[in-house]
């Protein structure tokens, strides 16, 4: 992972993490969606934000989310270097093989 797409996967993930320490679910939520457009390739940066949603979707209390986060972070670390569906936000509301648009400034990043 480049630096500068590394950098911004981390900012959005600390974004992600400031909210869920203030319970902010769905605002932690759509960081980790960020997050997992800009990491979605590479097998930890991957897992790691389906960990994340995970958590999110416990503190909700939706047994879909947790359900399909648990799938996700199974076939996030066998896929991650095979294929992935571009733009995908990875959430459990959204088929994991969906590709989806990417927002212009997260695309910026991953031309880069």
């Amino acid at each position: 992972m480049k630096t500068q797409l590394r950098e911004a996967f981390e900012e959005e993930m600390a974004r992600a993490k400031a909210l869920y320490r203030q319970q902010n679910w769905d605002q932690a939520f759509h960081h980790l969606e960020r997050a997992h457009i800009l990491g979605q390739r590479f097998v930890i940066p991957h897992t790691r934000s389906h960990w994340w949603m995970l958590k999110v979707g416990w503190h909700r209390r939706d047994r879909q989310e947790v359900t399909g986060q648990v799938v996700r972070i199974l076939a996030s670390l066998v896929i991650s270097r095979i294929w992935v569906p571009l733009g995908n936000t990875g959430g459990a509301n959204v088929s994991p093989v969906k590709p989806m648009p990417v927002p212009a400034d997260l695309q910026a990043l991953l031309d880069a």
